[in-house]
Protein backbone atom coordinates (compact mmCIF):
# COMPACT_ATOMS: atom_id res chain seq x y z
CA UNK A 1 0.00 0.00 0.00
CA UNK A 2 1.32 3.48 -0.83
CA UNK A 3 -0.56 5.61 1.70
CA UNK A 4 2.37 7.94 2.38
CA UNK A 5 2.66 8.82 -1.32
CA UNK A 6 -1.06 9.63 -1.53
CA UNK A 7 -1.04 11.72 1.66
CA UNK A 8 2.04 13.64 0.52
CA UNK A 9 0.38 14.44 -2.80
CA UNK A 10 -2.81 15.56 -1.05
CA UNK A 11 -0.75 17.81 1.23
CA UNK A 12 1.12 19.23 -1.76
CA UNK A 13 -2.18 19.68 -3.58
CA UNK A 14 -3.56 21.52 -0.56
CA UNK A 15 -0.52 23.77 -0.49
CA UNK A 16 -0.92 24.50 -4.19
CA UNK A 17 -4.63 25.20 -3.84
CA UNK A 18 -3.96 27.60 -0.96
CA UNK A 19 -1.75 29.57 -3.36
CA UNK A 20 -4.37 29.41 -6.10
CA UNK A 21 -2.87 26.60 -8.13
CA UNK A 22 -2.30 22.85 -8.16
CA UNK A 23 1.03 21.15 -7.56
CA UNK A 24 -0.16 17.57 -7.94
CA UNK A 25 0.74 17.18 -11.61
CA UNK A 26 -2.81 15.91 -12.27
CA UNK A 27 -4.87 17.60 -14.97
CA UNK A 28 -7.53 18.52 -12.47
CA UNK A 29 -9.41 20.92 -14.71
CA UNK A 30 -9.65 18.47 -17.58
CA UNK A 31 -10.60 15.59 -15.33
CA UNK A 32 -13.34 17.48 -13.54
CA UNK A 33 -14.65 18.93 -16.79
CA UNK A 34 -15.06 15.38 -18.08
CA UNK A 35 -16.70 14.25 -14.86
CA UNK A 36 -19.06 17.21 -14.99
CA UNK A 37 -20.11 16.36 -18.53
CA UNK A 38 -20.65 12.71 -17.57
CA UNK A 39 -22.89 13.84 -14.73
CA UNK A 40 -24.93 16.06 -17.01
CA UNK A 41 -23.70 19.26 -15.42
CA UNK A 42 -21.21 21.90 -16.39
CA UNK A 43 -19.10 24.72 -15.08
CA UNK A 44 -21.07 27.43 -16.80
CA UNK A 45 -24.24 27.29 -14.72
CA UNK A 46 -25.12 29.59 -11.88
CA UNK A 47 -22.41 29.31 -9.25
CA UNK A 48 -20.54 26.79 -11.41
CA UNK A 49 -22.58 23.92 -10.02
CA UNK A 50 -23.81 20.69 -11.55
CA UNK A 51 -26.95 18.61 -11.24
CA UNK A 52 -25.05 16.05 -9.13
CA UNK A 53 -24.44 18.43 -6.24
CA UNK A 54 -20.78 19.05 -7.15
CA UNK A 55 -19.56 22.63 -7.10
CA UNK A 56 -17.42 22.12 -10.21
CA UNK A 57 -16.04 25.65 -10.39
CA UNK A 58 -14.80 25.43 -6.81
CA UNK A 59 -13.29 21.98 -7.34
CA UNK A 60 -11.05 23.04 -10.23
CA UNK A 61 -8.15 23.97 -7.97
CA UNK A 62 -8.67 21.20 -5.47
CA UNK A 63 -8.17 17.90 -7.26
CA UNK A 64 -8.72 14.88 -5.03
CA UNK A 65 -8.87 17.17 -2.01
CA UNK A 66 -11.69 19.17 -3.53
CA UNK A 67 -13.46 16.04 -4.72
CA UNK A 68 -13.40 14.52 -1.26
CA UNK A 69 -14.89 17.54 0.46
CA UNK A 70 -16.64 19.29 -2.40
CA UNK A 71 -18.83 16.29 -3.11
CA UNK A 72 -20.83 17.16 -0.02
CA UNK A 73 -24.00 18.77 -1.28
CA UNK A 74 -24.28 22.45 -0.55
CA UNK A 75 -20.64 22.66 0.58
CA UNK A 76 -18.82 25.79 -0.48
CA UNK A 77 -15.20 25.14 -1.38
CA UNK A 78 -12.27 27.45 -0.84
CA UNK A 79 -13.83 29.18 2.18
CA UNK A 80 -13.82 28.37 5.84
CA UNK A 81 -15.03 24.81 5.35
CA UNK A 82 -11.88 23.49 3.62
CA UNK A 83 -8.69 24.69 5.29
CA UNK A 84 -5.97 24.03 2.70
CA UNK A 85 -3.17 25.51 4.82
CA UNK A 86 -4.05 23.23 7.73
CA UNK A 87 -3.90 20.12 5.56
CA UNK A 88 -0.60 21.16 3.99
CA UNK A 89 1.04 21.77 7.38
CA UNK A 90 -0.86 19.35 9.63
CA UNK A 91 2.20 17.97 11.44
CA UNK A 92 3.80 21.31 12.29
CA UNK A 93 0.49 22.89 13.30
CA UNK A 94 -0.43 19.99 15.59
CA UNK A 95 2.98 20.27 17.23
CA UNK A 96 2.59 24.01 17.64
CA UNK A 97 -0.76 23.43 19.33
CA UNK A 98 0.89 21.12 21.85
CA UNK A 99 3.70 23.60 22.50
CA UNK A 100 1.19 26.40 23.02
CA UNK A 101 -0.83 24.32 25.46
CA UNK A 102 2.30 23.43 27.41
CA UNK A 103 3.41 27.06 27.53
CA UNK A 104 0.00 28.02 28.89
CA UNK A 105 0.36 25.41 31.64
CA UNK A 106 4.02 25.94 32.50
CA UNK A 107 4.71 29.55 31.61
CA UNK A 108 7.64 29.80 29.21
CA UNK A 109 9.62 26.91 30.65
CA UNK A 110 11.44 24.87 28.02
CA UNK A 111 10.09 21.34 27.57
CA UNK A 112 12.77 18.72 28.05
CA UNK A 113 13.81 16.21 25.39
CA UNK A 114 12.18 13.26 27.14
CA UNK A 115 8.83 15.03 27.23
CA UNK A 116 9.09 15.91 23.55
CA UNK A 117 10.06 12.35 22.56
CA UNK A 118 7.12 10.83 24.42
CA UNK A 119 4.72 12.87 22.30
CA UNK A 120 5.71 11.17 19.03
CA UNK A 121 7.11 12.54 15.78
CA UNK A 122 5.39 14.77 13.24
CA UNK A 123 4.13 13.00 10.13
CA UNK A 124 6.53 14.83 7.82
CA UNK A 125 9.65 13.62 9.64
CA UNK A 126 8.63 9.97 9.89
CA UNK A 127 9.95 7.43 7.40
CA UNK A 128 9.38 3.88 6.24
CA UNK A 129 6.64 1.84 7.89
CA UNK A 130 6.09 4.53 10.55
CA UNK A 131 5.27 7.14 7.92
CA UNK A 132 3.02 4.66 6.11
CA UNK A 133 1.09 3.93 9.29
CA UNK A 134 0.64 7.58 10.18
CA UNK A 135 -0.42 8.38 6.62
CA UNK A 136 -3.13 5.73 6.82
CA UNK A 137 -4.31 7.18 10.13
CA UNK A 138 -4.60 10.66 8.65
CA UNK A 139 -6.25 9.53 5.43
CA UNK A 140 -8.77 7.52 7.43
CA UNK A 141 -9.48 10.52 9.66
CA UNK A 142 -9.93 12.75 6.62
CA UNK A 143 -12.33 10.39 4.89
CA UNK A 144 -14.39 9.82 8.03
CA UNK A 145 -14.66 13.56 8.67
CA UNK A 146 -15.70 14.21 5.08
CA UNK A 147 -18.47 11.63 5.50
CA UNK A 148 -19.70 12.99 8.82
CA UNK A 149 -22.73 14.77 7.36
CA UNK A 150 -23.82 11.64 5.45
CA UNK A 151 -23.89 13.31 2.03
CA UNK A 152 -21.53 11.19 -0.05
CA UNK A 153 -23.56 8.79 -2.18
CA UNK A 154 -22.35 5.76 -4.14
CA UNK A 155 -21.73 7.69 -7.34
CA UNK A 156 -19.69 10.28 -5.48
CA UNK A 157 -17.74 7.54 -3.69
CA UNK A 158 -16.75 6.14 -7.09
CA UNK A 159 -15.64 9.55 -8.31
CA UNK A 160 -13.56 10.14 -5.18
CA UNK A 161 -11.87 6.77 -5.62
CA UNK A 162 -11.14 7.64 -9.27
CA UNK A 163 -9.49 10.87 -8.20
CA UNK A 164 -7.36 9.12 -5.57
CA UNK A 165 -6.34 6.59 -8.22
CA UNK A 166 -5.22 9.50 -10.41
CA UNK A 167 -2.67 10.37 -7.71
CA UNK A 168 -1.06 6.95 -8.21
CA UNK A 169 -2.83 4.73 -5.69
CA UNK A 170 -1.89 1.06 -6.00
CA UNK A 171 -4.56 -1.65 -6.01
CA UNK A 172 -4.30 -2.23 -2.26
CA UNK A 173 -4.72 1.50 -1.62
CA UNK A 174 -7.65 1.64 -4.05
CA UNK A 175 -9.41 -1.17 -2.18
CA UNK A 176 -8.69 0.47 1.17
CA UNK A 177 -10.19 3.80 0.06
CA UNK A 178 -13.31 2.05 -1.21
CA UNK A 179 -13.63 0.27 2.13
CA UNK A 180 -13.22 3.50 4.12
CA UNK A 181 -15.90 5.23 2.05
CA UNK A 182 -18.38 2.53 3.04
CA UNK A 183 -17.29 1.65 6.59
CA UNK A 184 -19.45 2.68 9.57
CA UNK A 185 -18.44 5.97 11.18
CA UNK A 186 -16.84 4.94 14.47
CA UNK A 187 -14.82 7.53 16.38
CA UNK A 188 -13.63 5.00 18.97
CA UNK A 189 -12.30 2.63 16.30
CA UNK A 190 -10.60 5.49 14.49
CA UNK A 191 -9.00 6.75 17.71
CA UNK A 192 -7.54 3.32 18.43
CA UNK A 193 -5.42 3.72 15.29
CA UNK A 194 -3.51 6.69 16.77
CA UNK A 195 0.07 5.60 17.49
CA UNK A 196 1.05 8.55 19.69
CA UNK A 197 -0.27 11.79 21.22
CA UNK A 198 1.09 13.66 18.19
CA UNK A 199 -0.80 11.29 15.89
CA UNK A 200 -4.00 11.97 17.84
CA UNK A 201 -3.54 15.72 17.46
CA UNK A 202 -2.84 15.39 13.74
CA UNK A 203 -5.90 13.19 13.24
CA UNK A 204 -8.13 15.70 15.00
CA UNK A 205 -6.57 18.65 13.16
CA UNK A 206 -6.95 17.14 9.70
CA UNK A 207 -10.57 16.36 10.59
CA UNK A 208 -11.12 20.00 11.52
CA UNK A 209 -9.66 20.99 8.14
CA UNK A 210 -12.30 19.12 6.15
CA UNK A 211 -15.37 19.85 8.28
CA UNK A 212 -17.57 22.84 8.94
CA UNK A 213 -18.09 23.29 12.66
CA UNK A 214 -21.30 25.21 11.93
CA UNK A 215 -22.83 21.98 10.63
CA UNK A 216 -24.35 20.18 13.66
CA UNK A 217 -23.51 16.67 12.39
CA UNK A 218 -19.92 17.60 11.65
CA UNK A 219 -19.54 19.44 14.97
CA UNK A 220 -20.86 16.34 16.73
CA UNK A 221 -18.29 14.18 14.89
CA UNK A 222 -15.43 16.45 15.97
CA UNK A 223 -16.64 16.31 19.56
CA UNK A 224 -16.90 12.52 19.46
CA UNK A 225 -13.46 12.20 17.90
CA UNK A 226 -11.82 14.57 20.36
CA UNK A 227 -13.26 12.58 23.23
CA UNK A 228 -12.26 9.24 21.71
CA UNK A 229 -8.70 10.52 21.18
CA UNK A 230 -8.57 11.64 24.85
CA UNK A 231 -7.76 15.19 23.83
CA UNK A 232 -8.55 17.73 26.58
CA UNK A 233 -10.94 20.53 25.69
CA UNK A 234 -8.14 23.08 25.82
CA UNK A 235 -6.18 21.03 23.27
CA UNK A 236 -9.06 20.70 20.79
CA UNK A 237 -9.69 24.43 21.17
CA UNK A 238 -6.03 25.18 20.45
CA UNK A 239 -5.99 22.84 17.45
CA UNK A 240 -9.06 24.57 16.04
CA UNK A 241 -7.38 27.94 16.63
CA UNK A 242 -4.31 26.79 14.72
CA UNK A 243 -6.53 25.62 11.86
CA UNK A 244 -8.34 28.94 11.76
CA UNK A 245 -5.07 30.86 11.60
CA UNK A 246 -3.52 28.61 8.96
CA UNK A 247 -6.58 28.78 6.71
Amino acid sequence: MNASKILQQLMQQAGGSQKGGSSSGVDVKGMLSGLSNQLGGGSSGQGGGSSSGFDVKSLLGGGAMGMLVGSKRGRSMGGKALKYGTIAGVGVLAWKAWQSSQAAKNGNEQQNTAQNASEGERVEVLSGEYQERRSLELLQAMIMAARADGHIDEQEQALITEQIDALGADQEMHNWVEQQLKAPLDAQALAREADSPQAAREMYLISVAVTDDQNPMERAWLDQLGSALNLPKEMTTELERQAQQAG
